[in-house]
């Protein structure tokens, strides 16, 4: 009579957790003694927070507002477009951390350990999550000090807000994983992330649709930061919304899957 199998499914699931929560441990201590590139990465979202703002603030604020300069409407305008930049710049350590492991020979060691082996994925990408939640907070906390304010925002936006948050930071950090697997030093991996700093500088971060050149219109259109920070708008400021949350949602689901497997294939490849 055979055995069972049903006691070595949880028995499977309990190890495959506890060494993805050992390595998102050690990733976290990483980020920890070695807190330069994250705050390196954010330096991009404050700094042009604080321009845009600043210098620029009056000017763009009577551009979008037909005339009258008022910066306290176009700090609301930019601080979801940030947002979304914020995530877009400080994924890139979750390339950069990825691709120092291949090259230090921290992953081929990994892949002869008797370990759950998406644990070593796992850790990266959940470490990466919560580095990039904590930059929002920062960056949001900036925003607040500065003057931005979400007065008619219920709690459950609000909710759905850090969801979509949340997801889009899920997602951009599996792509970023499977840059860093795919480059072959740490200094390609941060090139090959730069798209997810110029993406949002070509969307609606900045300026509203209609003021982009028609010839240009449909690259910031048709692209997964846009839908995000009109939803990010909606959601907070009391904009229409129309369909863009669920373009953004469907953007998410289908970056993670392909972040995912894209990843999950390099981890996998035998080694040369």
């Amino acid at each position: 009579m055979s055995t069972p199998l049903t006691p070595a499914r949880p028995a499977r699931f309990s190890l495959a957790v506890r060494h993805s929560n050992t390595m998102l441990r050690r990733n976290l201590l990483h980020a920890r003694r070695y807190p330069s590139l994250t705050l390196n990465l954010l330096l991009t979202p404050i700094m042009l927070l604080l321009l845009f703002v600043y210098i620029f603030g009056d000017v763009m604020s009577a551009g979008i507002g037909g005339g009258d300069a008022d910066r306290s409407d176009y700090i609301a305008y930019l601080v979801p477009g940030l947002l979304l930049m914020t995530i877009g710049s400080t994924v890139i350590g979750a390339a950069v951390s990825v691709s120092m492991d291949m090259t230090e020979g921290l992953i081929a060691r990994f892949r002869t350990m008797a370990i759950y082996r998406g644990s070593v994925l796992v850790g990266h990408v959940f470490g990466s999550v919560l580095q990039v939640l904590a930059s929002l907070v920062l960056v949001g906390a900036i925003a607040v000090a500065i003057g931005f304010r979400s007065t008619d925002a219920t709690a459950l936006e609000w909710l759905a807000a850090f969801g979509l948050l949340a997801l889009f930071t899920l997602a951009f950090t599996w792509i970023a994983v499977g840059m860093g697997m795919a480059s072959p030093n740490p200094e390609a991996a941060a090139n090959m992330a730069t798209p997810l700093i110029v993406l949002p500088l070509i969307s609606s971060a900045f300026v509203p649709l209609d003021a982009i050149p028609g010839w240009f219109r449909p690259v910031a259109e048709y692209q997964p930061f846009t839908p995000a920070i009109e939803t990010l708008r909606g959601l907070l400021l009391g904009t229409e919304i129309g369909n863009n949350w669920w373009i953004a949602v469907v953007w998410c689901a289908g970056l993670t899957a392909l972040g995912y497997r894209w990843s999950t294939a390099l981890f996998n490849r035998d080694p040369k």
